[in-house]
């Protein structure tokens, strides 16, 4: 896996939690320098950890299911890929739990408790591209890393460019990561297949 393709992988994995900061960073009344950093260090926590524990959770299955890794990767990252841009749509249409907690909690400060919730909420991707992860040879430490610090780059810019202004970039985060997940998935597929290389 490329650096590049780290990199895409760590951004897609951001966008909900970049889409949750920006949220609140609209939403929380006095929000302080120490609250975003707070906020962007839990989400970046959760989305750097969740994807070790998913390896973990997938190497101890390498080897029954090797042969169809580039499978593995396709169907699980286009399918969080596809949840994405299905939740964008749906964001259009009614209010999903996300929402409900970040409306429960607009006019006050978020508690630790909240932040954790909303946290583990926006890894839960994290935590199934993590899963595929066993299957392919990678540095699953340098790949956490780089989840972690990225995200955390973009949930601190985040919080307090939604502060800034508002809900321009909240929109469209989930649909960007949806894309940026599906890309990858089929990336991965043609490093193994090399198929598009076969059809051009």
């Amino acid at each position: 896996m490329s650096i590049t393709a780290v990199l895409f992988t760590a951004l897609a994995l951001s966008m909900d939690a970049f889409a949750v900061s920006v949220t609140k960073g609209m939403t929380i009344k006095h929000l302080t320098k120490s609250l975003g950093i707070k906020i962007a260090l839990f989400f970046g926590i959760f989305q750097g950890g969740m994807p070790l524990l998913g390896w973990v959770m997938g190497i101890g299955f390498e080897k029954y299911i090797k042969s169809i890794d580039h499978w593995i990767a396709l169907i699980l990252l286009s399918y969080l890929g596809y949840k994405m841009i299905k939740g964008f749509i749906d964001e259009r249409k009614e209010a999903n739990e996300v929402d409900t907690l970040l409306a429960a909690t607009s006019e006050e400060e978020l508690s630790t408790k909240d932040i954790l919730v909303l946290s583990v909420a926006t890894s839960i991707d994290a935590l199934a591209v993590g899963i595929s992860f066993a299957f392919l040879s990678i540095n699953i430490v340098e790949v956490s890393i780089a989840i972690g610090v990225i995200t955390f780059i973009m949930c601190l810019f985040g919080v307090f460019i939604g502060k800034k202004i508002g809900n321009v970039f909240n929109g469209y985060a989930e649909l960007i990561g949806g894309i940026i997940l599906i890309g990858i998935g089929i990336n991965i597929f043609n490093e193994h297949t090399h198929i598009f290389s076969q059809l051009f």
